[in-house]
């Protein structure tokens, strides 16, 4: 409105200089005074919408400062291996279901994946095993001891996470992999650099290790955010790994290099993978198919084929994507 009542201003002076009515003196004087009427007003306006932000990140902020905090266990107690079991855990997000009674266990050094529908909860039981949130009925065990009786220290030094959205400090390529073990030396987080793949990157750069990645990796691509991620892991060799599908947004020859990072990760494992490529987890010990925050089919992959489910279903339709093409097109060529 503001700009409109400037257009107006010339317009109108326009028309009456025309007219005779006004002369050329006054219509740019008019012109200036708007011009210099209008400018702090347009920045009041800017300002007025900065406000409206602040408002509402001061009200977002004020939320997770009331939140309540996760009871902390009076007396923690200790895992006895890296055995997970869900009995009967219903889960909400406020007043949305997202988990129904899921019950389930995952053995030591196995790999286990969660397949299913976009928004059937397969992330959320990856939380659940963190303890990013309590179960709301049920319980969720490791090695036995319920995640609510251990201590957060030790809960999560007994695992590591790779997912797809991977953020990286705004500080050096080695202290980003360091983070994952703070007394590593050296020649520990180039190891671990190696066996993640990205050692040959890293050293491509002119300041190599000391290569500053900016706020969230900003300077380096997915592919090679999602390898020091790894690389991290691998550091951080904790006997857990919940993955959530790392290699779903990267290109073809990146893909490869992150599996065989994850395979050097997953080694002598307990692995939870969140999978939506089908073919990656033929593999798996046990596959959990999700929906609506049920399990609805258990089992390996050649049994779940069988069953001609949702599993079957969705392999369906993952062999006639991968199968897809561009149909063919005659283009005409005039000589």
């Amino acid at each position: 409105m503001l700009e409109l009542g400037f257009a107006l201003l010339l317009v109108v002076g326009a028309w009456l200089f025309a007219q005779g009515s006004l002369s050329g003196e006054r219509f740019l004087l008019f012109m200036v005074l708007g011009l210099a009427f209008y400018t702090p007003l347009m920045a009041m306006a800017d300002m007025l919408e900065f406000y409206r932000i602040m408002q509402n990140c001061v009200r977002n902020l004020n939320a997770f400062l009331q939140a309540d905090l996760l009871p902390v266990a009076q007396s923690p107690q200790v895992p006895t291996d890296t055995a997970i079991e869900f009995k009967n855990v219903s889960f909400c997000y406020d007043r949305e279901t997202v988990l129904e009674e899921v019950s389930f266990t995952i053995q030591p050094r196995s790999m286990t994946a969660l397949v299913g529908p976009s928004g059937s909860g397969k992330t959320t039981i990856t939380n659940l095993i963190a303890r990013f949130w309590d179960a709301t009925e049920g319980s969720v065990s490791l090695g036995g001891v319920d995640v609510r009786q251990l201590a957060t220290d030790t809960l999560l030094s007994q695992m590591t996470m790779v997912f797809q959205d991977v953020y990286l400090f705004n500080d050096t390529i080695f202290e980003n992999i360091r983070f994952g073990r703070p007394e590593a030396t050296e020649l520990e987080v180039i190891a671990a650099a190696k066996a993640a793949q990205c050692h040959s990157f890293i050293t491509a750069f002119d300041q190599g290790y000391q290569t500053m990645v900016g706020e969230g990796g900003a300077t380096l691509s997915g592919g090679e955010k999602q390898r020091i991620s790894i690389a991290r892991a691998l550091l951080k060799d904790a006997p857990i790994v919940l993955l959530d599908e790392a290699t779903a947004s990267v290109d073809p020859e990146n893909e490869r290099l992150i599996q065989q990072a994850i395979h050097a990760l997953s080694v002598q494992k307990t692995l939870i993978v969140i999978a939506h490529r089908l073919a990656t987890i033929a593999a798996a010990d046990q596959i959990l198919v999700l929906e609506q925050g049920r399990v609805v089919e258990h089992g390996r992959h050649e049994v779940l084929l069988n069953q001609g489910g949702l599993y079957q279903r969705l392999w369906d339709v993952r062999e006639q994507a991968h199968g897809w093409k561009i149909g063919d097109r005659k283009v005409a060529v005039s000589s």
